[in-house]
C-alpha cells in the first residue's frame, strides 16, 4: 500500500525534559506520543474523542522544481524536535500519535503526492486528525487529494474550504509538471474533474511575490485573498469578517501555512525569504478562530528549511502554531484545561 519510501517513526527525536514520571499535568508531548505503522492492515480505527496523527513529508523537490532555496526535506524532525518539550496543556483524553515520513528518494513529486494522499487518507480513516509536517509546498496537493478521497466515501459531493496562510498563490501552470508553485491550481482542476466547487482563501498574499497573471488567475477562480498589508497594522478585523463568509460556505476547512507567510525575523528558515511578511500573533489568531467553527479536518505547515533556520526559529513558530492548533481543537471538544 505504501512501499518504501513510507518508513514508521523511530521515536528518537522525541525527547526532552522530564518533570515527572506519573503526574500527566507534569507531562511533556515527548512522553504522551505514540508510534504507529500506517502500512499495517490491522488498526484498529481510533475511537477517542480527539486523536492527532503527526506525518513528515520529507522532499523539497517541488521547492528546487520551483527555484526556491532547497532544504525543507529535514524540517519535519526539525520540527518534532521543537514539539517534543511542549507541554500536554489538555485534558488526557487527547492522544498524540506519530505516523512517521514520507520519502521522495527515487520518486517523482507525483508519486510522492501520491502517497502522502494515501498516507493522509488512511489517518483520516482511523479517525484521527492529520497533520503534516513539510517540506515543499507541493505537500498541498497531495494533502488535499487524500482528504477529498476520504470524505468522498461518506458524502457524494463533499464542500472542502482551503485556507492557505502564504505570501504566494501558488497557481502557477504546470503543463511541464508540478512544483511547490503549482499546488492550488492542481487542486482546482482536480476539483473541476470531479464537479466539485473550488473554495480558495489566501491570507497573506505580498503583491511583490505576485505576477499580475497570477492574480488574474485568481480572479478566474474565484479565489478569495487577503493582502499582507491588510491583515496587519490592527486591521485584522478584516480578516475574521472575510475568513467568517468564507467558512460558512464550507461543510470541511483544511488549513495549510506556508512558512514564508511570516516575517523573516519570525522565520528565516525558508526556501524564499519574506522581509516584510506577518506577524504570527495574527496568524495564531486567525487559526483558533477557524478551529472554533468545528469545520477544521486537516492541517499542515510547510517549507521549514533546517539548513537556513538560525537557532531553530522558524521550527520553533511551526511548534507555537501546532500547539495552539491542538490545543484549539481540545476546547472544541471540552478536553482543554482553561489555567
Amino acid at each position: 500500500m505504501f512501499g518504501s519510501n513510507y518508513r514508521p517513526s523511530e521515536m528518537e527525536v522525541w525527547i526532552g525534559r522530564v518533570d515527572s514520571d506519573s503526574d500527566f499535568d507534569a507531562f511533556r508531548w515527548h512522553q504522551w506520543i505514540k508510534r504507529i505503522d500506517l502500512s499495517k492492515t490491522d488498526l484498529a480505527r481510533y475511537s477517542g474523542r480527539l486523536g492527532v496523527a503527526f506525518i513528515g513529508y520529507c522532499s523539497d523537490e517541488g521547492i528546487k522544481l520551483n527555484k526556491g532555496r532547497v532544504g525543507a526535506a529535514k524540517g519535519p524532525d526539525s520540527i518534532r524536535k521543537e514539539l517534543a518539550n511542549l507541554p500536554c496543556s489538555f485534558a488526557c483524553e487527547v492522544e498524540l500519535f506519530d505516523a512517521g515520513n514520507i520519502f521522495s528518494e527515487g520518486y517523482t513529486i507525483e508519486e510522492s503526492q501520491k502517497l502522502l494522499a494515501r498516507a493522509v487518507e488512511r489517518i483520516l480513516d482511523l479517525n484521527l486528525f492529520p497533520v503534516v509536517l513539510g517540506g515543499g509546498h507541493e505537500i498541498a496537493f497531495g494533502h488535499f487529494s487524500g482528504i477529498l478521497n476520504h470524505l468522498a466515501k461518506h458524502e457524494e459531493k463533499p464542500r472542502i474550504g482551503i485556507i492557505n496562510f502564504d505570501a504566494h498563490f501558488d497557481l502557477r501552470p504546470y503543463s511541464k509538471g508540478g512544483s511547490s508553485g503549482t499546488a492550488f491550481r492542481q487542486i482546482s482542476d482536480l476539483t473541476r474533474e470531479r464537479g466539485q466547487e473550488y473554495s480558495y482563501f489566501c491570507v497573506g498574499i505580498q503583491r511583490h511575490s505576485n505576477t499580475i497573471s497570477l492574480f488574474k488567475t485568481a480572479r478566474e477562480l474565484k479565489v478569495d485573498y487577503i493582502l499582507a498589508k491588510d491583515a496587519t497594522g490592527g486591521s485584522e478585523w478584516s480578516a475574521f469578517e472575510s475568513l467568517d463568509d468564507f467558512i460558512k460556505l464550507q461543510d470541511h476547512i483544511y488549513m495549510t501555512v506556508c512558512c514564508d507567510v511570516f516575517s523573516s525575523a519570525y522565520a528565516p528558515g525558508v526556501s524564499a525569504v519574506q522581509p516584510l511578511g506577518l506577524d504570527p500573533e495574527i496568524v495564531l489568531k486567525l487559526i483558533k478562530y477557524i478551529v472554533k467553527s468545528n469545520k477544521a479536518v486537516s492541517f499542515d505547515i510547510a517549507e521549514v528549511s533546517p539548513r537556513f533556520d538560525q537557532d531553530s526559529i522558524t521550527a520553533s513558530l511551526a511548534s507555537v502554531l501546532i500547539f495552539a492548533l491542538v490545543n484549539s481543537l481540545a476546547r472544541v471538544q471540552g478536553l482543554h484545561y482553561d489555567i
